[in-house]
């Protein structure tokens, strides 16, 4: 395999690479600082799965055009081993009679990213050299928005249906066949039978879901307790560590299941919506269409059409009390903020004194008897057509083309990573399509 540390290296005469150089692709890799980022990972790329081959610039390349091209793992390196401009792109290209055949590769590089790197570490390095593209810096816009994680609708009946399984077929059994003892007496076949019963139905009344869920909490509690005897008894043997943290997590399913059984949801707190992402928190939005969402919430910071990431969390946060955390974050990488657009939960009195303090414009809606001016409305109106706007189109376009619309990658770093990586590509190709239109002449009307 020919490595491609720097394409100013590169022979400058392949027709190939002038072709990549003048496309869209060949902009967008050249919008982005790739020394800066691979300053922030180890120069020696050891460690167990690390793509060392592969390098370091490679790696993050691959996490961008993952974004980019809105594929899968498998789609993006089938793609990989036939398209000459992604391998340009990573500084990578194959020989006539070479391919990647490890699948997982993309697997072991987010892995390996997650560990050594910080979203936020890397989002500062591109701000600070993106931020000499931006125009219009003394203007902030922000929102908060939720990127959904890939998991089907999560319900009590189901979760607690999914721990039943996981403890007497994926564990008990399993054990006890591999160890040579009699299974532990249970009702595992007559509540699965029950189980198909209740799914099969169309549509379950009150009582008899309420009635469902006091059968599977009593079935799951039976179950851990014949799981943890028999593991007592064998001193673990049959449970690895990523088996036993899920364990933790059953268990912990368990009690809040039991307590949602005679109270209501409100008093439970860091409540388990999946077994497979115990991280995930119900998001409550209050759309018409969405009332509750499943996956990280962000506050998101837009500058002149460049998107970035104040806050991202898995719980639940009021992103009014993030204004000015988020001033003061702006003011560091493109200076202090003159006009300000957000909707209107921003607009509390402690903000409302805030901004005035710091003469800063807002388009909330006026309080007092003292009216705006006509030059302040036309501002204040126009300010509120760009969050409306540039703003939540910014999201959709993430959410519709650059693979944030269901995150199916499972951990909470991970999830965080390619949010970061998909809001990253898009301000990438921005900052590309505008150094592009500067640098081509402008069209002259013939006479």
């Amino acid at each position: 395999m020919a490595q491609l540390p720097l394409f100013k290296d590169f022979d400058g005469y392949s027709p190939k690479y002038h072709f990549f150089k003048n496309s869209l692709l060949g902009q967008v890799h050249d919008s982005i600082p790739w020394d800066e980022l691979v300053s922030c990972l180890p120069r020696e790329l050891s460690g167990r799965g690390a793509p060392s081959w592969f390098g370091p610039k490679g790696m993050f390349a691959l996490m961008f055009l993952k974004a980019y091209l809105n594929v899968s793992d498998r789609h993006l390196l089938e793609r990989f081993n036939t398209d000459w401009s992604l391998q340009y792109f990573c500084g990578k290209v194959l020989a006539e009679n070479e391919q990647i055949k490890d699948m997982t590769i993309m697997t072991r590089i987010r892995a390996y990213i997650e560990t050594h790197c910080e979203w936020e570490k890397l989002q500062e390095i591109l701000i600070l050299h993106w931020k000499h593209d931006v125009n219009n810096s003394h203007v902030l816009l922000m929102d908060a928005t939720c990127y959904e994680s890939y998991i089907r609708f999560p319900t009590d009946v189901k979760l607690l249906w999914e721990c039943c399984e996981w403890v007497f077929e994926d564990q008990l059994f399993r054990i006890c066949s591999d160890l040579g003892i009699k299974r532990p007496r249970s009702k595992f076949r007559e509540q699965k039978l029950a189980q198909t019963t209740y799914s099969r139905k169309r549509k379950n009344s009150f009582k008899e879901t309420l009635r469902r869920r006091k059968a599977l909490v009593y079935l799951l509690n039976k179950g851990i307790e014949q799981l943890q005897e028999v593991l007592d008894k064998n001193k673990g043997a049959g449970l690895d560590l990523k088996d036993f943290s899920r364990f933790g997590v059953v268990k912990k399913i368990c009690q809040q299941q039991e307590f949602l059984l005679d109270n209501p949801p409100s008093k439970l707190k860091d409540r388990i919506v999946s077994l497979h992402k115990p991280y995930l928190r119900p998001i409550v939005r209050g759309k018409e269409n969405k009332p509750v969402e499943f996956g990280a919430k962000a506050h998101i910071l837009q500058v002149d059409g460049l998107a970035f990431i104040d806050k991202l969390d898995f719980n639940a946060f009021n992103e009014c009390t993030r204004l000015k955390l988020s001033v003061a974050k702006h003011k560091r990488f493109f200076g202090p903020a003159r006009q300000l657009g957000a909707d209107r939960i921003y607009a509390t009195n402690k903000n409302r004194v805030f901004c005035t303090h710091q003469k800063i414009f807002t388009c909330f809606p006026k309080k007092g008897p003292k009216q705006l001016s006509k030059a302040e409305k036309v501002l204040s109106s126009e300010i509120s057509r760009q969050r409306a706007t540039v703003m939540e189109g910014v999201f959709g376009t993430n959410k519709n083309h650059y693979g944030l619309g269901k995150i199916k990658v499972k951990g909470e770093k991970r999830e965080k990573l390619m949010i970061f990586f998909g809001i990253m590509s898009a301000n990438a190709v921005l900052i590309a399509k505008r150094r592009a239109a500067k640098e081509s002449p402008p069209l002259q009307r013939s006479a």
